[in-house]
This record gives structure tokens, sequence and C-alpha cells, in this order.
């Protein structure tokens, strides 16, 4: 089973994935597909408020910054890491359970980079926002280093998210039962 939709102009097939025996979510993976992932940046490059940086969490958001990075020339962007890295120091951290992965992790944040967010617009960016757990990891990383979230956006925004007033998103993508049809 999959779902058809047209995303930045350009038309994918999203396999339905079982979450539980009642719920399926549509699989958007950006990786490896350069095409969209440059038409998505652009898109929503168009819609973005005034920023200073960008930050993502790893790692389905990284090609998505980058690219909206270099389209608008940015010389850097920030990830909050899954793991701590041994070049990082004064790390910041925040945990998430997301509805992907289906068990808790935490985000880092190098101290460098939250020094250079310190008073800074920062925008946050994913490639799909469902339950909002990552967004809000990402935003207590941000709060701590002293940046100051200018806006969120996604590329396609799932459930709930989908009603969020604070969230600039390109597409919705609905949840689906078990036989494919999408849930009321």
């Amino acid at each position: 089973m999959h779902h058809t939709m047209t995303i930045a102009g350009l038309q994918r097939d999203l396999p339905l994935c079982r979450v539980t025996d009642d719920l399926y979510i549509g699989a958007f993976v950006i990786f490896g597909d350069a095409q969209l992932t440059v038409a998505a940046a652009g898109a929503l490059l168009e819609k973005a408020p005034e920023y200073d940086y960008l930050i993502t969490a790893e790692a389905k958001g990284i090609p998505l910054a980058h690219e909206m990075a270099r389209q608008r020339g940015d010389s850097t962007y920030f990830i909050a890491r899954k793991n701590t890295k041994l070049y990082m120091s004064s790390v910041f951290e925040s945990s998430v359970r997301s509805i992907t992965t289906d068990k808790q992790q935490t985000l880092y944040l190098d101290g460098k980079d939250a020094e250079l967010m310190r008073g800074k617009r920062i925008l946050i960016v994913d490639d799909v926002i469902s339950t909002g757990e990552s967004l809000h990891a990402l935003e207590v990383l941000v709060e701590k280093a002293g940046g100051i979230i200018c806006g969120k956006m996604a590329i396609l925004a799932e459930g709930d998210a989908q009603t969020r007033a604070d969230l600039i998103y390109l597409e919705k993508l609905p949840l689906f039962n078990a036989d494919g049809t999408v849930k009321a």
C-alpha cells in the first residue's frame, strides 16, 4: 500500500507503514531524493521568516537544512545530534520520543553552536512534524542556548500537527487505517 501525493510540485508515492494495528503512516524519506530536497527547500524558503541560523535534528532533516542553507547562501546551520561526539564540548541535551523510532532518544547540541545561537533568530526545520516531540526537543535546545525561535517549518505536517498555528509546512500528510484508507 502507498499514498500518492504532490510535494513542492513533485509527485511521490509514500509507502504505508504500520505504527499500531489501527494506525499507519505514510513513510516520507527525503534521503537520496535530490530533486525533492531541492524543490522542498526552495518552497520552504519562500515561506520562511527572517532568520539568522537554521537548526534541525539528526538525521532526516539534514539534507533539507543543508539545501536551504545552500540556496540562501548561509555559511552555517546547526544539527542536534543523536549522540555526543568527541569534538563536542559544553553539551546541551533534550529528550524526545519520536513516532518513527518508537523509543526515547536524546538530542545533543554542541556548546560552540549554542554560543553562536545566543540572541539570534533560529528557524527550526524538519522533514515531517507529527506528534511534535522532536520539534519540542529542538525548541528546548534553542531556548537553553539563548536563541530566539523565529519559526518552525516542515515539508509535511501529519496528524494533529496540521492544526497547529505555529507551524509552517508545505503539505498535509494524512494518517491511515490498516486498510490504507485515510483516517477521519
